[in-house]
């Protein structure tokens, strides 16, 4: 049977709820101040791969629109990563606080030293939202819906715990205070437009599931390989390397 408005989105809000990363161990160690220095690097290394891929996610995406309209309301959200005239973009706010805390920016931009956990949960995003239908790649950028508060608490934590913490470091989660929002409005209507039928609401809600199971997996791995240092796995940062000169001395 078909969920009204009100129900479905009551449904995917009740997601977030239950399924959102602001619930993960690591999360709660980060933002209370807990990590060590390097956790924090190792954190800010596996979140900028991440980072770069979501307008390449959001690219792909374009690629099978065929209604402008979309297309027009969707291209911000590459331009907010990229950048453009009067804005360098949340890609180069978030190299930014890499320096801050202490690391080399174009070994954090080259991903060289990303978990293979993120690596893959990231890039397997990415093909989702490439090969599956529309609604469910708008679906599964819902996560927008929890992003504000976490970004808020993540902001305040930092400024309460860590010496690299200031407007310039974290300008990255300041301007998604406002760009999360506007996208999240858009996107919600869209899908909740959209899932017309009970078919079409489960597949929305299983893909707002898939992506928090993608955020989720890659705080498992960060809490895995980095509050267990004998657990990083070949190939991944190993602390002591890719920081900034003055930071290695």
């Amino acid at each position: 049977m078909t969920a009204s408005r009100e129900e479905f989105e009551a449904r995917l809000r009740q997601i977030g709820a239950e399924r959102y990363h602001d619930k993960h161990p690591f999360h709660h160690l980060l933002h209370s101040g807990g990590c060590t220095p390097d956790q924090v690097r190792a954190w800010v290394i596996n979140r900028y791969y991440y980072q770069s891929r979501i307008p390449m996610k959001d690219a792909a995406f374009m690629s099978r629109v065929e209604d402008p309209a979309l297309r027009r309301a969707w291209r911000s959200r590459i331009e907010d990563h990229d950048g453009r005239d009067g804005n360098e973009g949340g890609i180069r706010r978030w190299l930014r606080l890499a320096e801050a805390v202490g690391l080399n920016a174009d070994y954090v931009a080259s991903a060289q030293g990303v978990l293979p956990a993120t690596r893959f949960a990231v890039d397997a995003y990415v093909r989702f939202v490439r090969d599956k239908t529309l609604l469910e790649a708008v679906a599964a950028s819902l996560t927008e819906l929890f992003a504000p508060k976490i970004h808020a608490a993540r902001i305040e934590g930092l400024l309460a715990n860590y010496a690299f913490a200031d407007d310039s470091s974290l300008s990255y989660f300041r301007n998604r205070l406002t760009e999360a929002p506007k996208d999240v409005a858009f996107g919600l209507e869209w899908v909740l437009d959209h899932a017309d039928t009970a078919e079409k609401q489960d597949a929305a809600a299983n893909a707002l599931i898939f992506k928090t199971d993608v955020l989720w997996s890659q705080l498992d791995a960060l809490h895995s390989a980095y509050v267990d240092p004998a657990r990083i796995p070949p190939g991944a940062w190993q602390p002591g390397t890719g920081l900034m000169a003055q930071a290695a001395e």
